[in-house]
C-alpha cells in the first residue's frame, strides 16, 4: 500500500484534482442536457461528493472491483470509466457503455472493474459481496468495494451482507457515503445514532467516520480498509461525511433542506479544497488552469461523440438479454 508521505504529494494531488474536476464537468454537462430535454426518462448528480469517490477509488488497483448506486457516474468516472462511452451511455446511443440500454443508472465496465451502478437502492451491497467471495476462492487478490448511501444502510441488504462479509472475511469495503438525505429523509429522523459507521460494532469489524470533503482523509481511510481486506483481515465500513449539492433528482428543487445545508456544503467544496492545496504545495495557477483546459475539451468531445453516434437498431431490443438464441426464438 502507498503510504501518506510517498503518495500524497503534488502529483498525487493534480490527478486527484484532475478526477474530481472531470466528474463535475461531466455531471454538469448532463445536467444542462437533461433540462434541454436531450436526455430521456432521469439522471441523479454525484456533484458535491467527487472527494468521497475519487479518494476512494485512488487506494484501489486497476483489477479490483467497485459496484455502485443510482448516483453512480462520479464513482465510475472515478475508478476509470471512458467520459465518451458514458456520455453516449446516457443518450442512449449504441456506442454507450451498455449500447444504451442501460442509461444512467447502469454503467458497466468489467474491464476496469466496474461491476454496474445500480437503479434500486442497496441493492449493489450483496452484488459486492458476490464478487469479493470470487475473488476470495480463486485467491486473485482482488478487494471489491461497494459504495452506497446512508438511505441503503437501513436495506436488509446493507446488513444481511455486512454479517456474512464479517463471518467469511470477505475482501471487501463498505464505503457508505452519507449526504444526509434519503431522497427526501433526513438521516436522524430515521436512525438513532450520531454516526452510521458505528453499526460495524455489532458485526465485529471496524468501522470509521471520515470527512468525505477532504479527498486526501477519504484516500487515507480508504487504503488502511482496502489493505485490511487484502492481507485477509475482512471488510470494514468507511462512512465519508458529504453534501448533495442538487436535490435527489436533477430537477428537484429540494425545499426539504434547510439553506444551511447547502451553504456549508459550499463552504468545503471539495474542488475548491483540493485546488488550494495544490497551490500551497507550489502548483502553478498556470497548471491548474491547463488541467481545467484539457478536462473541458474531454467532456466536449464526449458531448459530440455521444450526440452524432447512432441510434440502437429496434430490431436488436433483445440482443444479450437472453443466453441463447434458442430462447430468443421461443419469446418470438
Amino acid at each position: 500500500m502507498k503510504t501518506k508521505e510517498t503518495v500524497c504529494g503534488a502529483d498525487w494531488y493534480c490527478e486527484a484534482y484532475r478526477r474530481m474536476a472531470l466528474i463535475r464537468a461531466f455531471e454538469t454537462k448532463a445536467a444542462d442536457c437533461f433540462t434541454r430535454s436531450e436526455l430521456a426518462g432521469n439522471i441523479h448528480l454525484y456533484m458535491g461528493q467527487e472527494a468521497s469517490g475519487v479518494g476512494a477509488c485512488l487506494a484501489l488497483r486497476e483489477s479490483d472491483y467497485i459496484t455502485s448506486t443510482h448516483r453512480g457516474h462520479g464513482h465510475c468516472l472515478a475508478k476509470g470509466a471512458r467520459v465518451d462511452l458514458a456520455m453516449a451511455e446516457l443518450f442512449g446511443k449504441e456506442t454507450g457503455y451498455c449500447r444504451g440500454r442501460g442509461g444512467s443508472m447502469h454503467i458497466v465496465d468489467v474491464s476496469l472493474g466496474i461491476l454496474g451502478a445500480n437503479g434500486i437502492v442497496g441493492a449493489g451491497i450483496p452484488l459486492a459481496a458476490g464478487s469479493a467471495l470470487a475473488s476470495k476462492i480463486k485467491g486473485d487478490g482482488a478487494v471489491t468495494m461497494a459504495f452506497f448511501g446512508d438511505g441503503a444502510s437501513n436495506q436488509g441488504t446493507f446488513h444481511e451482507t455486512l454479517n456474512m462479509a464479517a463471518v467469511w472475511k470477505l475482501p471487501m469495503v463498505f464505503l457508505l457515503e452519507n449526504n444526509q438525505y434519503g431522497v427526501s429523509t433526513e438521516i436522524h429522523r430515521i436512525t438513532n445514532t450520531e454516526r452510521l459507521s458505528v453499526r460495524a460494532e455489532a458485526y465485529g469489524i471496524p468501522g470509521v467516520t471520515v470527512d468525505g470533503t477532504d479527498v486526501e482523509t477519504v484516500f487515507h481511510a480508504a487504503a488502511e480498509a482496502v489493505e485490511r481486506a487484502r492481507s485477509g483481515g475482512g471488510p470494514s465500513l468507511v462512512e465519508t461525511m458529504v453534501y448533495r449539492y442538487q436535490g435527489h433528482y436533477c430537477g428537484d428543487p429540494a425545499a426539504y433542506r434547510p439553506k444551511e445545508y447547502l451553504t456549508e456544503g459550499k463552504s468545503k467544496d471539495p474542488l475548491n479544497n483540493t485546488r488550494m492545496r495544490l497551490l500551497a504545495l507550489g502548483v502553478a495557477e498556470t497548471e491548474l488552469a491547463d488541467i481545467d483546459q484539457g478536462v473541458a475539451e474531454e467532456i466536449e468531445n464526449a458531448y459530440q461523440f455521444a450526440k452524432n453516434s447512432p441510434d440502437p437498431d429496434p430490431s436488436a431490443v433483445i440482443d444479450n438479454v437472453y443466453s441463447s438464441d434458442n430462447e430468443r426464438s421461443v419469446l418470438r
